[in-house]
């Protein structure tokens, strides 16, 4: 079977997971402080970076850093995975799920225009398919009514917007560093920003609220006397975990150059085929985690099963939120309905062969003939 995707981990992650196991040390020490230097001067930026336990745990602790409770809603698009809506849910706020703009699968500002009321007080893009190219609308959209930005960035570590990487500017960035994303620590997060209240209060909240505690954990030391002020979570990084995002951050230009690989040959070879639409984003600005497309005309299942019976595993990135049982809405968010329907991801990895990729495109190709 050709995997869907796949951790890409050599012998050098499993060097420093014995080096860290060796140091008798495993939970957040100065791993994690490394780690999130690292990740700093690679994005080039001036922001203040803190590492946690997942991309979803960046998420919840954005949203309670910025104060966001029981009282507030959240503006995020319907096409997402539900870890998005779930961060929301878990800070106390409603998430109001907006529509897509079809070609790109991006957030819909026009809808989200109308989904606006009193209590609206941030929105959460999602850079699908690590593209971030209509950012610029988004905060022109949030400083004209005063909401935070909170970025679900997940899919576009290494992927740059605006001549800058994805991190470098913006109010507050949310990465994901699980098993099959851009980069992997096996499970991890991080979040960046300029925000000094929200980042002293990250840095707490991350460690069960405990003040001042994660300067000691760097240290490999801990508080025993302590004041807690609110509301905390064990939503830290361990030193074993960053230790492999340290060494996959080396490899990080690797892994890139060989997606890009992948994805210009499924764009040279399905760009034309009746059937097939290719999402209309900037693949180059992208260091590309899934290679969705759209399967027309309601084959898109028959694809799918097509596919598995010739070893090729897809997926579906994503099913509309608003239709789940937990976020409906009395509202249709058409563009979301039919993107849902007709949404199918290809294999993509660092690990796929020439002849993988081959077999991919072949065996679509033979489906439409």
């Amino acid at each position: 079977m050709i995997k869907l995707s796949k951790s890409s981990v050599g012998k050098e992650e499993k060097a420093a997971l014995s080096r860290v196991i060796s140091n008798s040390y495993l939970g957040m020490g100065p791993e994690v402080e490394l780690f999130e230097k690292e990740l700093k001067d690679y994005i080039k930026t001036s922001k203040k970076v803190i590492a946690v336990s997942s991309g979803t745990a960046a998420l919840h602790l954005s949203l309670q850093a910025c104060d966001i409770n029981s009282n507030h809603e959240v503006l995020v698009p319907s096409i997402t995975y539900v870890a998005s809506f779930q961060a929301i849910t878990a800070s106390g706020a409603t998430p109001v799920p907006c529509d897509i703009d079809i070609d790109t699968g991006f957030i819909d500002i026009l809808d989200a225009k109308k989904r606006l009321s009193s209590k609206t007080r941030a929105i959460m893009p999602v850079h699908y398919a690590s593209n971030a190219d209509q950012m610029g609308k988004v905060y022109e959209f949030a400083k004209k009514n005063n909401l935070r930005v909170i970025e679900d960035a997940a899919h576009s570590f290494g992927s740059y917007f605006d001549k800058y990487m994805v991190g470098h500017k913006g109010d507050i960035i949310c990465f994901s560093f699980d098993g099959i994303k851009n980069i992997t620590c096996g499970e991890g997060g991080a979040i960046l920003t300029g925000d000094k209240k929200v980042f002293s209060k990250l840095r707490d909240i991350r460690l069960l609220g405990v003040k001042g505690d994660s300067a000691r954990r760097y240290s490999k030391t801990r508080s025993w006397q302590f004041d807690v002020e609110e509301q905390g979570w064990r939503y830290h990084l361990s030193d074993l975990f960053a230790a492999m995002g340290r060494e996959q951050l080396k490899k990080i230009d690797s892994f890139k150059d060989k997606r890009k690989k992948v994805v210009e040959s499924y764009i040279y070879n399905l760009k034309k085929i009746d059937g097939l639409q290719l999402l209309k984003i900037n693949y180059e600005n992208n260091h590309q985690h899934i290679f969705p497309l759209r399967v027309l005309n309601k084959q898109r299942d028959k694809l799918k099963k097509y596919l598995e019976e010739k070893s090729i595993q897809t997926g579906f990135h994503y099913q509309p939120n608003h239709l789940l049982s937990k976020f409906k809405t009395k509202y249709r968010l058409k563009n979301s309905e039919i993107f849902g329907e007709e949404i199918l991801s290809l294999p993509l990895h660092p690990e796929l062969t020439k002849k993988d990729i081959n077999h991919v495109i072949n065996s679509i190709k033979s489906f439409f003939d």
